[in-house]
């Protein structure tokens, strides 16, 4: 008999799996992103080096009035873009995690993709 498994082992098997078939490097990093029940972080990461390029979240963003998640989504993935084109980086390779290209998520590359990033 398979005992159910926590809803914590599924999202860790997705994150592996969608993980293993993603490499970034200096010239088209990896758009590590990670979504919490506040807030959403993206990180440009170069997998070669081990190092972070760049960061962005809706935490760094000036709270001019309240805005939606996925309105804030949109703007935190157009503060990366612009980070994105300060260090000469014109594409990236996406790494949602274990978490669907929909909602915050899509909301994060619409913005990098408004911004000039191809995804």
């Amino acid at each position: 008999m398979n005992p159910k498994k926590s809803l914590n082992q599924v999202r860790t098997r997705r994150t592996l799996r969608v993980r293993a078939k993603i490499f970034g490097s200096a010239k088209k990093p990896r758009l590590a992103i990670f979504r919490s029940h506040r807030s959403i972080y993206g990180q440009l990461i170069d997998d070669e080096t081990g190092k972070t390029l760049a960061s962005a979240s809706n935490l760094g963003l000036k709270a001019d009035a309240k805005k939606a998640k996925t309105e804030a989504a949109v703007l935190v993935g157009e503060a990366l873009a612009k980070k994105a084109h300060a260090l000469g980086v014109k594409e990236v390779v996406l790494d949602r995690r274990s978490y669907r290209y929909h909602g915050r998520v899509k909301a994060f590359a619409e913005g990098l993709k408004k911004a000039g990033i191809k995804i």
